[in-house]
């Protein structure tokens, strides 16, 4: 029984974290070999692009960022930027700002929080092409032009670009994560449409924008997983860079694995027809991208029951033995200085707090308890 049940684990972590990212990555590859290469769009026919900024961030930040966005290669006639303060931003007012002649602000929705933001930020843009951003990135050049050269040229309601995170030897778990998951997102786009986009680089028709319900957690897959379900298709342009500035610390990172794994489930309960096949073009990615992962800590609990169940019967009498064994060698690598031990046990750690984060978002969920922004 035992043993079975560890064969189950290791069935499904297997799917989750090695079949189906390395089967849609192939399938990606040669979709991306067989289809017409990109061009990029002539300025005469871009479209005028609105750049929404939600923030509750400092002044001076913000000005930094609208900045960044202005300097794109961007028609300059064609580009403007509504910035959106959150209406519970303490730091920030938005009419004490001071801004481009190609920039605005305005005051978020109530009750506050990120989503009735972004809707006073749409409401007020006048683009055909709406695109987000947060305050702490920054773009490449080139990046707003990909994305909008895509929606045109590849038929796609919407797209996201590419979130690079400042290289740390702390933070080198996360960082390849995030390069697995652009991977993956990759794939899917090739086929179809990327199950979700990067909420700090992506770009849309502002005729397909719906307001967004107060209390959401994830606009950047609600939003997406939306137009999939009304027939859109979702890009990804892996060429169209935005710059993380800030480091990424493990317990942050904590924080914000249980905001989107909770956002996940959040969006079966709001959004429910991504669980039916027949509604859902992409089911299957959604699927096994996004709800299979939150099996993870679970299937590592089977395989480990198994593995301990295994061993007990093998040892024997000498289960105490073995039991010290391995106490000895926990105490060793706790206390070797060791650079190898060292980085071992942080990204033992890390991984050990993202399935963490899983456990107290499936808390999250059962409660109905929403509010993690």
């Amino acid at each position: 029984m035992l043993l079975t049940l560890g064969v189950v684990g290791a069935a499904l972590l297997a799917l989750t974290w090695v079949v189906y990212p390395a089967a849609i990555i192939l399938a990606g590859n040669v979709a991306r070999w067989l289809r017409t290469p990109d061009v990029d769009v002539p300025d005469a026919a871009l479209p005028t692009v609105t750049v929404v900024v939600a923030t509750r961030d400092a002044p001076d930040l913000v000005g930094a960022r609208v900045l960044d966005i202005l300097a794109s290669s961007y028609p300059a006639h064609l580009l403007d930027v509504i910035v959106a303060v959150d209406a519970r931003a303490e730091l920030i007012d938005p009419e004490s700002l001071v801004l481009p002649a190609r920039a605005r602000a305005v005051r978020g929705d109530d009750p506050g929080g990120k989503c009735p933001t972004l809707n006073a930020g749409v409401r007020a843009a006048t683009g055909a092409v709406v695109a987000f951003t947060d305050t702490h990135q920054r773009f490449d050049a080139l990046a707003m032009r990909r994305m909008v050269s895509a929606l045109i040229t590849r038929g796609y309601g919407a797209t996201s670009g590419r979130l690079l995170l400042p290289r740390d030897k702390e933070s080198s778990l996360v960082r390849r994560y995030t390069q697995y998951e652009l991977y993956i997102r990759d794939g899917e786009a090739q086929l179809h449409s990327a199950v979700g986009v990067s909420g700090s680089v992506f770009a849309m028709w502002r005729a397909l924008w719906s307001p967004l319900p107060a209390g959401l957690i994830l606009d950047d897959l609600f939003t997406p997983m939306r137009l999939v379900l009304a027939g859109h298709r979702i890009g990804f342009q892996r060429d169209a860079f935005a710059y993380e500035k800030r480091l990424v610390v493990p317990s942050q990172e904590y924080r914000r694995k249980v905001r989107t794994l909770t956002g996940n489930l959040q969006l079966c309960a709001w959004l429910p027809g991504v669980l039916v096949p027949i509604r859902n073009p992409i089911w299957l990615q959604f699927v096994c991208h996004k709800l299979l992962r939150l099996v993870t800590p679970y299937a590592v609990a089977l395989v480990g029951v198994a593995v301990a169940g295994e061993i007990a019967t093998h040892l024997g009498d000498r289960l105490p033995l073995g039991l010290g064994i391995a106490a000895v060698a926990s105490v060793w690598g706790a206390l070797s200085g060791d650079v190898v031990a060292r980085r071992l046990r942080s990204l033992v750690i890390q991984a050990a707090s993202l399935q963490a984060a899983v456990v107290t978002a499936t808390g999250n969920a059962i409660r109905g308890r929403w509010d993690v922004w």
